[in-house]
């Protein structure tokens, strides 16, 4: 090994120790909503080639800090290695389009928020059962915007993008734009719910605590929110 091969190797292994923090904190936050079927270090070793990934992609031109750019793509290769795993039961799948589609038809007639017993009614089950699939759906789906045909990559670009067209630019402004309408116009508990999750990074157990309620009612609160905002924004496409 040559004097400059080594002096790269020491770069590289100080720079994984650098950032192994936020890869641990990502994959423990990810980890909470998911079966214990998933393991805590294939998460890890997902998100460490995640991070090499962005440390040979990061371009500093586009507006992005470094740690947001690494944290879209590590939280990218770890989701990208659960559904490798393809432990998501089909009957899950089709209950969160069930709920979504239910969600969109209630609120497309009446104007408002569906309510907890207006979906259940519409997928003839009762309340509790109901609730039960929310949980299904949270421990056995990673809640994204995926199903709305927008990945990981949708959100690490800037406006300013070189590579964008200006037809895609104005999509881009467009979708942010309905994105962040739609959040504000969820019930206030799950707009909560949301901004502690992905804004605060609390975990489902420490939300719970903040609002005094369990942490499988906030799985449950955290899944209707997620497909209320799939159901609201489910026409866009890259």
């Amino acid at each position: 090994m040559t004097g400059a091969d080594t002096y790269n190797k020491i770069q590289q292994e100080d720079f994984a120790t650098r950032y192994a923090p936020l890869v641990k904190r990502i994959a423990h936050h990810i980890l909470a909503r998911l079966p214990a079927s998933v393991q805590l270090e294939d998460l890890l070793q997902a998100g460490m080639l995640g991070l090499l990934e962005a440390q040979k992609n990061f371009d500093a031109s586009k507006g992005a800090s470094f740690e947001t750019f690494a944290g879209i793509r590590i939280r990218g290769a770890m989701i990208d290695e659960i559904r490798r795993g393809d432990w998501v039961p089909r009957s899950v799948h089709k209950n969160s389009r069930a709920i979504a589609s239910a969600i969109k038809d209630i609120e497309q007639r009446t104007g408002r928020d569906a309510r907890d017993t207006e979906v259940a009614e519409v997928l003839g089950v009762d309340v509790e059962d109901y609730r039960q699939m929310l949980m299904e759906v949270s421990s056995g789906h990673m809640m994204d915007f995926e199903g709305m045909g927008v990945d990981e990559d949708y959100f690490s670009q800037g406006l300013s993008d070189s590579a964008m067209t200006p037809l895609e630019r104005i999509q881009k402004e467009d979708f942010r734009n309905s994105l962040a309408g739609a959040i504000s116009s969820l019930p206030e508990r799950e707009k909560l719910v949301l901004a502690l999750y992905y804004d605060e990074e609390l975990n489902l157990k420490e939300i719970g605590e903040v609002l005094g309620v369990s942490e499988s009612r906030i799985s449950q609160i955290n899944s209707q929110a997620m497909l209320r905002l799939q159901s609201r924004l489910k026409d866009w496409k890259k």
